[in-house]
């Protein structure tokens, strides 16, 4: 009879942990911590975790400055248990969560010193990123790209995710999903663009109006393919346009229009 009473009562707590889903945004009252920051490039290598990356309001700010949320429980293993640190220019950030059952979530959010290149390589997690002036490299797996207000040069991969960026004005663009779709919003004319997609769709906008000083419309020499998905280009377009845009998808498709 104890057996069967262990054995109910211990049901009763699988089930428990696995019925309530873990949220990190359920941590109020996340940790914070400043890591010096060596040289004028950061990674961020993360795993098991959202990422929201930000630079600095503050002119003078010199540390990488690091919040964390974080809720997780396990049952018959060890503790959940997150970590953090810095070498030389490698922020990293971990979380381990094994048991029978067990039910963890992260959060980070990183703001960065202005003036500085960040490379992003992230598992299992979406990564946002907004104000950025200088180069961003971004690599996810099982997880979205974000991008709000950027400006320097893009190189966005995700595998098991989609990518979305606002508000670009980065002179250097390249952008690709494997399993889900992209979709970027210029406002001014890139100089390169390159989009790959796979088992997605690809949709592009970009500024035609008045700009870049020269007082005429803005034209693209647009190079587009696509297997499985149709085409729609209403861009101008003139080959020997120095905006070059090159487009290509797989099971999906392709569509090069106008922002304004």
């Amino acid at each position: 009879m104890r057996v069967l009473v262990a054995m109910g009562a211990m049901s009763a707590v699988v089930g428990l942990v696995a019925a309530c889903g873990a949220d990190a945004s359920d941590d109020t009252d996340p940790e914070q911590r400043s890591f010096a920051l060596s040289g004028r490039t950061l990674t961020v290598d993360s795993d098991d975790s959202a990422l929201e990356l930000v630079v600095a309001g503050d002119a003078g700010a010199e540390d990488v400055r690091v919040t964390r949320w974080f809720d997780g429980r396990t049952v018959l293993g060890k503790s959940p248990k997150v970590t953090w640190k810095m070498d030389g220019d490698r922020l990293t950030l971990r979380m381990k969560c094994s048991g029978v059952i067990s039910n963890c979530s992260a959060k980070h959010r990183v703001v960065v010193p202005r003036g500085t290149a960040v490379n992003v390589v992230n598992k299992d997690g979406s990564v946002t990123a907004t104000g950025f002036r200088e180069p961003l490299r971004v690599r996810t797996a099982d997880g979205s790209v974000r991008l709000r207000d950027v400006s320097g040069p893009l190189d966005l991969r995700s595998v098991d995710g989609s990518v979305r960026a606002v508000g670009v004005t980065s002179k250097r663009v390249s952008a690709t999903s494997q399993d889900g779709s992209v979709r970027l919003d210029l406002s001014s004319a890139p100089d390169r663009l390159r989009a790959r997609s796979q088992d997605g769709s690809v949709d592009i906008a970009l500024p035609v109006g008045k700009g870049g000083g020269r007082g005429g419309a803005v034209s693209y020499a647009v190079d587009t393919e696509t297997v499985d998905g149709g085409t729609d280009i209403t861009v101008p377009r003139d080959d020997r346009s120095p905006h070059r845009v090159s487009v290509r998808s797989a099971d999906g498709n392709v569509t090069v229009r106008s922002a304004n």
